[in-house]
């Protein structure tokens, strides 16, 4: 499997047609080009009935959740950077810059500062939100919560990926199934996330009907990457690094029609932008989630559509 490099970038325009699904490597690589220069936006793809730009705005960095290991005072540090002020400036930016949806989990207080940008500032950002209510049998708490998100006007929700690994280890594919028609029932795209491989395998070997996935992918190569003696531990074995196999999310992806959202591309700021993103998009990520803070914005798009107009893929894309 190639192992690239390349980093951020810029922009708003083209959608790509349904007809992209179908390209080869060459075909694909021309329609990445062509998207890249066709106006002065960044490329988008479509989830739905979204049109959803390659780079999407991650919400971790907004609510604190920095995954910074055993850098205990990175998150107060995070948290007295990104106030409510500074998460609408950020949000402002990135639309300015081509990014037109955010995904973010229902941490405390979120949705309404959401709510706040979009109805008080004008901000267009687009949702893309995972509740965090618990899924188990019956699912009132988990619906409930999905109800409340689309009254507040999220575009788009999905199963969380800590809710997903959890599910997969336990082989409950019949909760991530019902938790996938909770969403769908409201005629809101829906979708599943996960750490673990066997979230997605398990989805696709019981139908689960998910619209879309959130998947971790990067590359190991990088200085606190996992050893080779760590890569057999079981995934809740495995702390510190978000996607396992690499190669085996890549193989796994290809075989899947549906569009993939790759998350913790950077392995939480371990691997430059540039490096990142041309590997994940070369090995078949339709859109990349990056966690931004807003001094980083505009070199990442600018990146982003660099790489996006040099992408070397196998897997068409799916959205």
């Amino acid at each position: 499997m190639p192992l690239k490099t390349d980093r951020r970038t810029f922009l708003k325009g083209s959608l790509l047609t349904p007809a992209a699904a179908a390209l080869s490597l060459e075909a694909g690589t021309a329609a990445a080009q062509e998207a890249a220069v066709a106006g002065d936006g960044l490329p988008q793809g479509k989830i739905g009935d979204m049109a959803v730009s390659r780079v999407l705005l991650g919400g971790n960095l907004l609510t604190h959740y920095t995954h910074s290991r055993d850098l205990k005072y990175v998150y107060n540090l995070t948290a007295h950077y990104n106030t409510e002020e500074k998460i609408f400036e950020t949000m402002a930016l990135a639309e300015e810059h081509g990014v037109n949806t955010l995904v973010i989990h229902t941490a405390p207080g979120i949705m309404d500062t959401l709510k706040k940008y979009r109805r008080g500032q004008g901000g267009k950002m687009q949702w893309i939100v995972c509740p965090t209510a618990p899924v188990e049998p019956g699912l009132e708490e988990y619906t409930k919560q999905v109800h409340e998100l689309v009254e507040d006007g999220t575009e788009a929700i999905y199963l969380w990926g800590v809710t997903g690994d959890r599910l997969a280890a336990e082989g409950k594919a019949d909760l991530m199934a019902q938790a996938v028609d909770v969403v769908k029932e409201q005629g809101l795209p829906s979708g599943v996330g996960g750490h673990d491989i066997k979230v997605i395998q398990q989805c696709e070997e019981n139908n689960v009907g998910a619209d879309f996935y959130i998947k971790t992918f990067h590359h190991h190569n990088y200085p606190s990457g996992p050893k080779p003696e760590e890569l057999t531990k079981p995934y809740n074995e495995f702390p510190g690094y978000w996607c396992q196999n690499p190669e085996e999310t890549a193989d796994l992806m290809a075989g899947v029609e549906k569009p993939w959202i790759a998350f913790k591309v950077m392995a939480a700021g371990a691997i430059p932008p540039k490096d990142a993103f041309q590997y994940v998009f070369d090995n078949g990520a339709d859109h990349i989630l990056a966690g931004m803070f807003d001094f980083e914005i505009a070199e990442d798009v600018k990146i982003a559509k660099e790489v996006l107009a040099n992408v070397t893929r196998t897997r068409p894309w799916r959205s």
